[in-house]
């Protein structure tokens, strides 16, 4: 492994955030990103991560320091799940508002909108979108079954079926 990958090391914190590890990611992003300050990718997990430990300024700090570095819609959309973590429901729906304008012009994931609804808690409409998401092969549907954004959804029979017709074990 090549030790000063952003790619790698960033995957890697991605790894401990799949798993929960949450003070372990923010340990190896804050390594990722010492090696570039400007890669989006580390402040994408960074803003993530420290929502997810309910650390509020940090998190709306690194979502923008994200969408500063890459305009990619996906960055956008973390800012919207960033917002549903903290309770800022009214600014999470900006952001969809956002990204739906944004897909009249340029593609934008189901699966990323599905993200900001499970983070709202609305299964109705996260299911709804993950829906669209398989439907169109939406690349990060493939972490359905690690992502901590939808512990919410797990219950629900809905989950265990979309898992299932994605050919993942429960």
């Amino acid at each position: 492994m090549d030790p000063l990958s952003l790619v790698i090391n960033d995957d890697l914190a991605e790894g401990f955030y799949y798993s929960r590890q949450f003070d372990q990611a923010v340990e190896q992003v804050q390594k990722t990103i010492e090696l570039d300050p400007n890669f989006a990718g580390g402040h994408f997990w960074l803003a993530l991560i420290y929502a997810q430990m309910g650390r509020s300024e940090e998190a709306i700090a690194e979502a923008y320091k994200a969408i500063d570095s890459s305009g990619e819609t996906q960055n956008t959309a973390m800012l919207g799940q960033v917002y549903a973590l903290l309770g800022k429901k009214q600014e999470a729906h900006t952001v969809i508002a956002d990204l739906t304008q944004q897909s009249k012009r340029r593609y934008v994931s189901c699966s990323d909108i599905a993200r900001i609804y499970a983070a709202l808690g609305d299964k109705e409409q996260s299911f709804s979108w993950l829906a669209k998401a398989y439907d169109e092969r939406a690349g990060w549907i493939i972490y359905l079954k690690v992502e901590p954004i939808f512990d919410g959804l797990r219950s629900d029979h809905r989950f265990t079926d979309l898992l299932l017709r994605m050919n993942f074990q429960q």
